[in-house]
């Protein structure tokens, strides 16, 4: 019998094949995202706490130590394990989540401007934020494009199948579009300067026009087949995304257009950043609410952990964002005390989701093949 060692040439030492990294899927990057959001957002909040920030830098510290070393255990996957790399992005619950690495090289690259230069500097900030800005731009325009069209072309998907996972490339741009802004004041003033905010102003229309026509395949699906699988359920979460990152952007946009774009139109984003904002994040109040009644109800019928759970902190901290942006525009003590609510919330979602990922890691649990579905029973 020949052996698969004996057909390679004379001198070729086979690969290795790195098993621990074969099942790491896109997902993952998910961890990265709700990590830097918790130092990016409790840098923002409007009451000073002694320490805060010091605790948010380290935190941002954290989040790009965790993104280098799934960056680099990614790219072993698609190295010794391209068949399985191929089989996520033929696969219609798992190619969504390759929107997930460009919002964590975002949120990094977003976070080291805000709070990240305290402990860099803000030219290495500044340096780290245009790398990854860029990078997480392009990829998040790809996937926008790229996973619907392969669910339209090559995936097969049932209505019944339809979950807030899908929202994820489609929301990328508008991640772009909230932290792009941050950039704008190191650019030269004049052409530079508008056409980065413009282009901003672009990827939010962009994600937001995709995010309303696939929100309600999502929420049809929802009403007429029923609560979603046990283990799918803190994906509900996800909606809050695009809510509370869209009135995020808008208030950047309002305290980036002045001296950008000429008057009226700086007028009208600061306009557009409260009659735009107030009523989404009522609406993201509201899913807050029946996401979470879906939540208590799969959890009392024995949902566990899972990298899902993930999907508790980045669509929160958006809405802490968004609350703090409404602050400082409306001058309301109400949108304040949100936003520090919020927070309390991302703190202890993102506590509990880092611990039991930490245990399941050290277990070998988490990057363990998937278990076949049970067989019926005859």
């Amino acid at each position: 019998m020949v052996t698969a060692a004996q057909t390679l040439p004379p001198g070729t030492a086979r690969a290795p094949r790195v098993p621990a990294v074969r099942h790491l899927g896109p997902n993952w990057y998910a961890s990265v995202m709700g990590t830097a959001i918790v130092g990016t957002a409790g840098a923002g909040l409007p009451w000073d706490v002694p320490g805060l920030r010091t605790v948010c830098a380290a935190v941002w510290a954290l989040s790009l130590a965790m993104l280098v070393v799934l960056l680099a255990a990614r790219t072993l996957h698609w190295r010794h394990h391209r068949d399985q790399a191929r089989a996520h992005l033929l696969d219609p619950a798992a190619a969504p989540f390759y929107g997930c690495l460009s919002m964590a090289l975002l949120a990094v690259g977003g976070g080291a401007v805000t709070v990240g230069r305290d402990w860099t500097g803000e030219r290495a900030a500044v340096a780290l934020d245009v790398v990854l800005f860029t990078a997480g731009t392009v990829i998040g325009l790809a996937a926008a494009v790229a996973v619907p069209y392969l669910m339209a072309v090559r995936h097969r998907i049932e209505p019944g199948q339809a979950t807030p996972v899908w929202l994820l490339p489609l929301v990328a741009p508008m991640v772009s579009a909230a932290l792009g802004p941050l950039l704008v004041p190191y650019l030269p003033a004049g052409q530079p300067r508008a056409t980065l905010l413009l282009a901003c102003v672009g990827m939010f229309g962009l994600s937001l026009l995709a995010t309303l026509v696939m929100l309600p395949v999502v929420f049809g699906r929802l009403v007429t087949g029923g609560p979603l699988p046990l283990a799918l359920t803190p994906t509900l979460f996800l909606v809050l995304g695009p809510l509370g990152q869209s009135t995020t952007a808008v208030g950047k946009f309002a305290e980036t257009a002045a001296g950008t774009v000429p008057e009226p139109y700086a007028t009208g984003f600061g306009v557009l950043a409260v009659l735009y904002g107030v009523p989404v994040m009522g609406f993201a109040l509201m899913w807050l609410a029946l996401a979470a009644a879906h939540v208590v109800r799969a959890r009392r019928r024995g949902m566990g952990f899972s990298m899902t759970w993930w999907a508790f902190t980045f669509p929160v901290g958006t809405c802490v964002t968004g609350a703090e942006a409404l602050a400082r525009h409306t001058g309301l003590a109400a949108y304040e005390g949100l936003a520090v609510l919020l927070y309390a919330l991302l703190v202890t979602a993102w506590a509990l989701a880092a611990a039991h990922t930490a245990r399941g890691l050290l277990s070998g649990a988490l990057l363990a093949a998937p278990r076949p579905a049970p067989a019926p029973a005859a």
